[in-house]
């Protein structure tokens, strides 16, 4: 594991090394790719850990890797987020029938005590926490608590690339699969191939814990015009999610749309990616919300800045763009963030992130993005276009 850390002040690298935690890493295969917040390596055959740690969440992610005999190729990606605190010494042995590591060892107080009294020799072999990423990962993830990393991660612990997925029927019994589709004979349409396959559900306990986004964006027993209000101002919905999951601390919020990004991004969990849209989609089109919740957009626009600094601009033309959902989702922001009876502070913020965005990525918010959209006419009864 070799490092490329910048020079750092004596005085911080003292207080690391005496106030830092440790990760004990042990067996993980040569050639596993391995890594810890916002920077990884290949690990190499004298690799036993991670020393001087600061103090607080962390997010350690690897890859297995095949030998090279098997064509040395790349698994996928598996994270835990770790609360670690000062001088603690973390245990983990590699398992290499599940290719994963096993923390199991961290509660056996004789081997904590075993590896404390040989710390010194395993020194050397300990790569030191690439300080120079520090100041990066506590921008991405300042408002995540360890309380709420604990309630939105699996409780597998495990934050996987792809599903843990099982069949919905067991199939058991050979009756129950007689009552199955036949698959010996040729489909007749995509439709009866796709009802051929068997129905798929994630394994429970792998699942991320993520709030639930309501489908219905109005209240019960809504009249049109309030479904129609509701579907342009989501602040009804938005309200809905705080008053469930954050009722006493609604900038907990920020720390979930957070958390899914950084399980996109360092986790490369889609999923997560999709979360992080539909939050972002119901803060920014909430224009009540906005006018209550001043701290909660302030707050959402310095986790936006540090968020979209970090992801490649060429990312955007593959995935964000994608119907204009980034740009259109902040347009609307934009939009009501400079409207009648918002908080001078917060539109103030507003105009300097959308100067900001404009420069860097070169959107144009104030253009109308639906001038190239199809136009809808309704014809007169009996009347037909050739």
């Amino acid at each position: 594991m070799a490092s490329n850390s910048v020079d750092m002040d004596p005085d911080v690298a003292r207080r690391l090394f005496e106030e830092g935690a440790t990760l004990v890493l042990l067996g993980v295969p040569r050639g596993t790719e391995l890594g810890i917040d916002c920077k990884s390596w290949q690990v190499g055959p004298r690799f036993r850990g991670v020393k001087m740690i600061p103090p607080g969440l962390h997010f350690l992610h690897y890859c297995s890797v095949s030998s090279i005999n098997s064509g040395g190729e790349v698994g996928p990606k598996t994270g835990v987020f770790l609360t670690l605190k000062p001088r603690e010494i973390l245990l983990a042995n590699w398992d290499p029938t599940a290719e994963d590591l096993d923390f199991s060892a961290s509660k056996n107080e004789e081997e904590l005590t075993r590896i404390r009294e040989t710390l010194q020799e395993l020194d050397p072999y300990l790569g030191p926490y690439p300080y120079e990423v520090m100041r990066k990962w506590v921008s991405l993830t300042d408002r995540i608590s360890e309380e709420l990393a604990k309630n939105l991660q699996p409780l597998s612990g495990r934050v996987c690339a792809f599903c843990d997925v099982i069949p919905e029927l067991q199939l058991r019994h050979t009756k129950d699969r007689a009552e199955q589709p036949r698959n010996d004979t040729a489909c007749q349409s995509m439709k009866e191939g796709l009802d051929r396959l068997p129905k798929m559900k994630q394994r429970e306990g792998t699942e991320l814990r993520f709030s639930t986004i309501p489908q219905k964006t109005y209240p019960p027993g809504a009249t049109p015009a309030e479904i129609t209000k509701c579907s342009m101002d989501l602040s009804y919905a938005l309200e809905a999610v705080l008053e469930k999951n954050y009722k006493v601390e609604p900038l907990n919020l920020l720390g979930e749309l957070q958390f899914a990004f950084v399980c996109f991004l360092l986790g490369n969990v889609y999923e997560g990616f999709e979360h992080w849209k539909q939050i972002l989609a119901l803060l920014c089109r909430a224009e009540e919300a906005m006018k209550k919740h001043k701290e909660l957009y302030v707050g959402l626009i310095t986790v936006l800045y540090h968020q979209l600094g970090e992801i490649p601009p060429d990312f955007f033309v593959d995935i964000v763009s994608q119907n204009n959902f980034l740009t259109s989702t902040l347009q609307d922001f934009f939009q009501f963030a400079s409207g009648p009876g918002m908080d001078a502070t917060l539109r103030k913020r507003a105009e300097k992130f959308k100067a900001h965005l404009t420069k860097k990525f070169r959107w144009d918010f104030d253009a109308d993005l639906d001038d190239c959209a199809p136009v809808v006419v309704e014809l007169p009864e009996g009347v037909t276009v050739d």
